[in-house]
């Protein structure tokens, strides 16, 4: 494994701060105070190549490997969590679940689109009294002649009342049966479907999280991504995926909690010296930078993984566990070294406190990671 950073993954980083100091940084206070989705700077992160980083160039996409994929999300988070959410959310999901199982005529009508931004992407698969417990899904489609009908409800969904196309899974089968799924293609404006409550989170507040509400929804039958029951098997190699952008995402808010402490540590004077030359704050931030590090290599070497089609369950939970850990950790410790100006919202560190603990719960738990570990492990 190269552990350079490639010219292109150069040219991505300055392309981000460039476009982050201009169009992110002066509206994220304003964004987060009244939860705003900007959805008009998703097209022109759409023009940047940044809504298709994935998608080949001959769907209208960047088409770039996952260790660029990682330095988007992690340099947009740097600016903002809930944005960098959104994009990736948008990419690893919607857009990664049409692109990995879609049929040719389903990537040539939906990917360009996505890519562009023209579209932003939704991913349908948690339930109210589900969570993690997929398999006992409620919400069902049942065949009716050459369409299916979808009744039910899904909930935390990004984009779920904004996004123009939605990938969702649900019930063909008997409850608990791996193979009683499926994934169903559904555009925004199809009658049954409709947005439900938009949640009032902690943080992230810049990127929606709604329900997606179906009342006998009809989907023409080419709509079905894969197969008829392929729908939980292809959901968990997509969250394979999803652990990675969890990963880099954790990594942009801590990578952006640890600069402003490090640089107001540098400027706050105590005793008349910095608070830098104090060594209980030297010593955070030296813990800072080591835990960042170990997170962003965990996070490559599953991305890198990835790339070369190779089975990386373990790896990506390894990096979505620890850097997601690790966000919470920094930002905590941010705080900290701002005292008690940390704990207002004339400094950014407040936001990525607040932002950061979504990483822990987001793509499943921290426990649930664990689980997927030690599985992984004792096989």
């Amino acid at each position: 494994m190269n552990f350079e950073r490639s010219e292109m993954q150069q040219q991505i980083t300055q392309m981000i701060r460039d476009f982050g100091k201009a169009h992110i940084q002066p509206y994220v206070l304003e964004w987060d105070e009244n939860q705003i989705f900007p959805t008009a700077l998703f097209k022109q992160l759409g023009q940047l190549g940044l809504m298709g980083v994935l998608v080949p160039a001959e769907y209208g996409g960047s088409g770039l490997g996952y260790p660029e994929y990682v330095t988007v999300i992690s340099e947009i988070a740097r600016f903002c969590g809930g944005i960098g959410l959104s994009v990736a959310a948008h990419n690893s999901l919607c857009t990664g679940h049409i692109l990995q199982f879609g049929q040719e005529a389903q990537k040539q009508k939906y990917l360009p689109k996505l890519a562009s931004g023209e579209w932003i992407g939704a991913w349908g698969l948690t339930e109210p009294n589900t969570g993690s417990d997929a398999m006992n899904m409620k919400c069902v489609a049942r065949k009716d002649g050459d369409e299916w009908v979808i009744n039910g409800g899904k909930c935390w969904i990004t984009h779920g009342k904004s996004g123009d196309v939605a990938v969702v899974i649900a019930r063909t089968g008997e409850v608990r049966d791996s193979h009683g799924m499926t994934a169903f293609i559904v555009e925004r404006g199809t009658p049954g479907f409709s947005g439900g409550k938009k949640e009032n989170k902690l943080g992230m507040r810049a990127s929606e999280t709604a329900e997606m509400i179906f009342d006998n929804c009809r989907i023409p039958a080419e709509n079905i991504l894969g197969k008829e029951g392929e729908g939980f098997i292809q959901s968990m190699k997509v969250l394979d995926g999803g652990r990675i952008s969890i990963a880099a995402l954790s990594l942009g808010i801590a990578k952006g909690a640890y600069d402003a402490a490090l640089q107001y540590s540098k400027e706050r004077q105590q005793f008349d010296q910095p608070i830098s030359r104090f060594q209980g704050i030297a010593f955070k931030l030296a813990d800072m930078a080591i835990q960042i590090e170990a997170a962003t290599l965990l996070t490559m070497q599953a991305a890198d993984m990835k790339s070369r089609g190779e089975k990386m369950t373990k790896e990506a939970a390894m990096a979505k566990y620890y850097a997601s850990e690790v966000a919470v950790k920094v930002a905590n410790e941010a705080v900290q070294v701002f005292g008690g100006y940390g704990y207002t919202k004339d400094f950014p560190v407040e936001k990525f406190y607040r932002d950061a603990k979504l990483c822990t719960i987001g793509e499943g738990t921290s426990e649930i990671q664990k689980i997927v570990i030690a599985r992984e492990a004792l096989r």
